[in-house]
């Protein structure tokens, strides 16, 4: 059996890694936060004090880290993880971080002739604890086939996007259009309401018509109209809004990279950073119709 590390175990690595116990792989696990390490080894995994001890000799390395400076951090420099992995290791990178910061770990891993692909995730929480996440991936096509086992028991989609860094291009797009979706979701439902129409049916009328789309359907802002998703539960969990303003943060950064042009992107930054700096960086983004609430 191979042996797995699982470095990161937060919101989202933690039921990634919970799935893969489940379907009776072996793992190794660290997280900076003893509880979550602690969470996992009640399911069977094996805990380990550091990085470096959670992937001494693994064959197969997953890390879910939050920002473009903790991977770099991880792989990279003398004490990094790339040091010691031996050739042939495969890294499984789902952290949704600057394309050019995977390319370049990805370029330090070719080098010690370590495999690496970039496997952002889509889904969100729920999506993690079902393993139906979508994984969007950049690296060598044989990399990925290796690496397919180990994903199809964390997600239901994976797409080849491109050569390294192309998996973190697909996913910032996508995050950015799902900002601008919800900012604008937020502001129409805010809209209704405050010329008296309830919330739940205006989500209805929106989720059968034109304006449907993922949070209407699966994901409502508003408190009350769908159970079991952060808006009905404090906006506790989820998708923090300071991990949002992170990721249209990378899409403003691909733009100037490109010189491309993104108004709707930037303007939902803009939103998203008011939310935060008001106090709410922490809540799901969904507490963006908070913003809406407080100018009626």
């Amino acid at each position: 059996m191979s042996h797995i590390a699982f470095i990161g175990l937060g919101n989202m690595g933690r039921p990634m890694a919970q799935n893969l116990l489940k379907a009776g792989l072996a793992l190794k696990v660290f997280d900076l936060v003893p509880s979550a390490v602690q969470a996992l080894v009640d399911s069977g995994a094996q805990a380990a004090a550091s990085a470096q001890e959670c992937a001494q000799g693994a064959e197969i390395v997953i890390s879910m880290l939050p920002a473009s400076r903790h991977v770099e951090g991880l792989y990279l420099g003398d004490e990094g993880l790339l040091s010691q992995l031996t050739p042939g290791t495969l890294v499984i990178e789902c952290s949704t971080i600057a394309p050019e910061s995977a390319r370049k770990v990805a370029a330090a891993a070719k080098e010690r002739e370590v495999r690496m692909i970039d496997a952002p995730v889509s889904g969100g929480t729920g999506g993690a604890v079902a393993g139906t996440l979508t994984f969007i991936v950049g690296g060598a096509s044989e990399d990925l086939a290796a690496a397919r086992p180990y994903l199809e028991h964390m997600g239901r989609n994976i797409f080849h996007a491109g050569e390294a860094g192309a998996g973190q291009v697909a996913k910032i797009c996508n995050n950015m259009l799902l900002g601008i979706l919800m900012a604008g979701t937020s502001e129409a439902l805010s809209l209704g309401v405050a010329n008296g129409l309830d919330p739940k049916v205006l989500s209805d009328i929106i989720a059968k018509s034109s304006g449907r789309n993922w949070a209407t359907e699966l994901y409502n802002p508003w408190p009350g109209v769908m159970p079991d998703v952060p808006a009905s539960k404090g906006y506790a969990g989820g998708f923090g809004v300071d991990l949002m303003l992170k990721d249209l943060g990378l899409a403003a950064e691909a733009a100037l990279h490109a010189n491309a042009t993104t108004p709707l992107g930037e303007l939902a930054r803009n939103l998203f950073s008011l939310h935060s700096a008001a106090g709410s960086g922490h809540l799901d983004f969904s507490s963006i119709v908070k913003l809406y609430e407080r100018k009626q």
